[in-house]
């Protein structure tokens, strides 16, 4: 926008200063939303609903009243407290040992109360209690047995039991335990080496960081090339990337790397895989090398990498995420919200209107979100394409000139321009319509940056993917990440002088032949999540 001098504005005719002064106001407008925008990103809520978009910019009470609004029923008013499903108690802690304390009056109480007439005992009145029992160590001392023959030269031990580490105090438990804190629950190393001083237990960090780094390479890397064997054999994978920092991979500080996630299809319920890749840059070339022999659909953002990939791989074709479709449009109501527009003025907005035709993608998805691919194909094909044809077409036949909202202008540009992508789910009942369970699967490696903020070593970032890989793929297949990484790291020890890896078939995480005190027991779970 041109500055003018005092000189200059005065020669300014009627109609030029009314054509500044619209100009002064659309700029106002734009900076007004960026503000908003950007305090909605501080302050602001980071979930994003589709059902309530317009109790979610409207929730004060001092907005206008509309007359014409339906009231709520009261099932929407009153939200009715479901009752515990019956047996569901007992079924929590069937797995759990039972210690009984059994609690009694003695005989001369007995007499004292009910006299010479004597009594008799009745069924017991038995209630439950949970205790908690902190973890316990132990030092196990290892006694290697020697024999010495009485006539020859010659010496024979017992067989010596697989080791984790020659000459190390680590143990599967331990550095299970280990690898449990950090990449289950978000716990830095530093932390967990706190809390193992306050026990009476000395473990440095470096003395963990090494056991870790160590035991992920040795280990639980056949493990992951295995499963990533798996995942290049799937119709459908989806991807994601974030970027972390790394001190010392030879670059000059604060350089950006970046951690892959990739997994399986969100419908691909039966052998989940969520498998963690780090990188030093965001080049297109490292989806194409993980993904090497791979065919099928990938969803993924609109990142120019995957879109390289498509165009160098034909049997690789990308989809994209109708979550990032509708981001804009949701960016551009909570502005909205901010600069105080009336109800009734926002409904007319192109970003409300644009969420309301999304939100019935959605809302069609969520229904058939327990079909089979075959049948939810169907119901796309009949129902849902379409609403998402109408959609593009009321897309382009909006103005952008017309439009003042900057992220409204974004958001009819990325549906324009990935048109193609954003279809590609209407097409295979088994691509998801948006790209949020990658997005859900690397959200527990960002969980733990924000704690530990950075990573010291190209070793310690590869290691953390492989061990990330174990834990997230574990959760999904509903394993005790703790008693999964224990039981790895007690059986692949044993078969490393073998050359055949078919030892690995009973190690992968939908195997029948893991123990049944790696299982988690929870049906309510939603399956692949």
């Amino acid at each position: 926008m041109k500055k003018y001098t005092v000189e200059e504005l005065k020669q300014l005719n009627k109609e030029e200063i009314i054509a500044l002064f619209m100009q002064t106001q659309t700029q106002l407008s734009l900076f007004e939303e960026r503000i908003a925008e950007m305090e909605a990103r501080l302050f602001g809520r980071k979930t994003e609903k589709l059902e309530t978009l317009s109790e979610q910019a409207f929730n004060e009470a001092e907005v206008e009243s509309d007359d014409e609004a339906e009231e709520p029923s009261e099932e929407k008013v009153v939200r009715v407290r479901t009752k515990r499903p019956k047996g569901k108690l007992d079924k929590d802690l069937k797995d759990i040992p039972v210690r009984q304390e059994v609690h009694e009056l003695s005989d001369g109480k007995l007499t004292e109360i009910f006299g010479e007439n004597g009594w008799k005992r009745l069924p017991d009145e038995v209630y439950r209690k949970l205790e908690y029992h902190p973890a316990t160590r132990e030092v196990v001392e290892r006694h290697i047995a020697v024999y010495a023959s009485k006539t020859e030269d010659l010496i024979k031990k017992a067989p010596r039991p697989s080791e984790l580490l020659a000459h190390s105090l680590a143990t599967p438990s331990l550095v299970a335990a280990i690898m449990n804190g950090k990449y289950t629950n978000a716990l830095p190393l530093y932390r967990i080496s706190q809390e193992f001083e306050r026990e009476g237990l000395n473990l440095s960090v470096p003395t963990m960081a090494n056991w870790v780094i160590r035991c992920a390479e040795r280990y639980l890397y056949p493990l992951w090339d295995r499963l990533r064997a798996e995942l290049r054999r799937l119709p459908v994978a989806q991807a994601d990337e974030t970027p972390c920092h790394v001190q010392k991979d030879g670059r000059a500080a604060n350089a950006k790397s970046f951690m892959f996630v990739y997994r399986s299809g969100e419908f691909l319920y039966d052998k989940p895989i969520v498998l963690y890749d780090y990188q030093k840059t965001r080049n297109s070339e490292h989806p194409e090398n993980f993904l090497e022999g791979f065919s099928g659909v990938l969803v993924s953002d609109a990142f120019s990498g995957y879109h390289a990939l498509e165009n160098r791989r034909p049997e690789i074709r990308v989809a994209h995420c109708w979550a990032h479709a509708r981001r804009d449009f949701a960016d551009a109501l909570k502005a909205f919200k901010k600069t105080g527009p009336s109800k009734q003025r926002v409904k007319k907005t192109v970003a409300f209107q644009a969420l309301e035709r999304i939100g019935t993608f959605y809302r069609l998805e969520d229904e058939w979100k327990d079909l089979a691919p075959e049948e939810r194909l169907i119901r796309r094909q009949e129902l849902l394409k379409p609403l998402v044809e109408a959609y593009f077409a009321w897309v382009k036949s909006i103005d952008p000139d017309t439009v003042v909202s900057a992220n409204t202008k974004d958001g009819l540009k990325y549906s324009v321009n990935q048109e193609a992508r954003l279809k590609v789910f209407l097409e295979n009942g088994a691509v998801p319509i948006d790209n949020s369970a990658s997005e859900r699967a690397i959200r527990p490696f960002c969980v733990g940056r924000s704690n530990w903020r950075v990573m010291d070593s190209v070793k310690g970032a590869e290691a953390s993917a492989i061990v990330y890989s174990v834990v997230e793929t574990a959760k999904a297949n509903r394993l005790k990440p703790y008693e999964y990484l224990r039981h790895l790291l007690t059986e692949i020890p044993k078969h490393m002088d073998e050359t055949d890896a078919s030892f690995l078939d009973d190690l992968l995480p939908w195997s029948d032949a893991i123990p049944d005190i790696c299982r988690k027991l929870v049906a309510q779970d939603t399956p692949g999540t």
